[in-house]
């Protein structure tokens, strides 16, 4: 018996994952179910035995039947919980409908938006990923745009424009067509969509391996925002602890105890939920030292 790892060749037809210049990670054994590329990205849909089916962008680790309420659970309900009566909600991304799924679960939602530059992404989550929207792409009160988020959401800021309770960044990575939905212009046109009681929420990227970037984004949400409230927590397909961030001007998701959290989960009739509850809601803002001195 021996701790010795014998290294493994990487399969010629391994998907693979890299996180930044000198780390990543790769998947195999999977079948490709489709592929194509629609004028904003390349999109694959494949069945793999790890993590069922498995939805890349641009050769990216997007979601997965398997482990999405990691990501969507903590990534809508840590605010959404935490604000007193959430009505109307925007999505900006979430073609493939799993930040709408959890928002659909409050029994007082009236209005979930999803701005999807895609149309591609979205008809193949319809396709591929019922497992993952639960059908809510298609429920009466989801309403979605197809269109640039960044033009969506500057239009709304002018006086008359839509106002919501909360906005759910879902997003692809920083870069590309994404970058300018991280900047300070849109996150001061995204506060004046919310309002004083509301709350935006985002993914900022795994702190071990893309330090840079979630400091760089924190910074932003400073800037713009009173109150900004990191989290984080280990997402199996992205293989890495990964942060969230909670950005308001009066909302603080910190402030609620732990049974708070579960009482409001009994009332709202929210469920059923795989990962999210009080216990887990108070430990995600528990830092390592590290972390703090990263955030400062």
């Amino acid at each position: 018996m021996t701790d010795e790892i014998n290294p493994v060749a990487i399969p010629a037809n391994a998907l693979v994952e890299q996180l930044n210049a000198y780390y990543g990670f790769f998947c195999r054994g999977g079948h490709l179910l489709e592929s194509g590329a629609s004028p904003f990205q390349r999109y694959e849909v494949w069945d793999t035995p790890t993590f069922g089916k498995l939805f890349r962008l641009d050769g990216r680790f997007m979601s997965s039947e398997g482990d999405e309420f990691y990501y969507h659970e903590n990534l809508v309900h840590v605010p959404a919980i935490t604000h007193a009566a959430l009505r109307h909600a925007l999505v900006i991304g979430g073609g493939d409908g799993g930040s709408a799924k959890e928002l659909l679960k409050y029994r007082d939602i009236e209005r979930v938006v999803i701005v999807e530059l895609d149309a591609a992404v979205i008809e193949l989550a319809r396709r591929h990923l019922g497992a993952v929207h639960h059908g809510a792409l298609d429920d009466a009160r989801t309403t979605i745009r197809v269109e640039n988020g960044l033009d969506y959401v500057c239009r709304q800021a002018r006086p008359g424009g839509e106002r919501f309770d909360l906005i759910v960044l879902d997003l692809t990575d920083p870069v590309g067509p994404a970058a300018a939905l991280y900047e300070r212009a849109f996150l001061e046109n995204c506060r004046t969509l919310l309002g004083r009681q509301g709350a935006l929420t985002l993914h900022l990227g795994s702190p071990v391996f893309q330090s840079a970037q979630v400091r760089t984004l924190m910074h932003g949400l400073r800037a713009v925002f009173p109150t900004v409230r990191p989290y984080f927590l280990y997402i199996p397909l992205y293989a890495s602890l990964w942060g969230f961030a909670c950005a308001s001007e009066r909302i603080d998701p910190f402030d609620i105890d732990a049974d708070e959290i579960d009482k409001r989960l009994l009332q709202r009739g929210i469920g059923p939920l795989r990962y999210y509850n009080g216990a887990i809601h108070k430990a995600q803002f528990a830092l390592p030292n590290y972390l703090r001195a990263m955030l400062e």
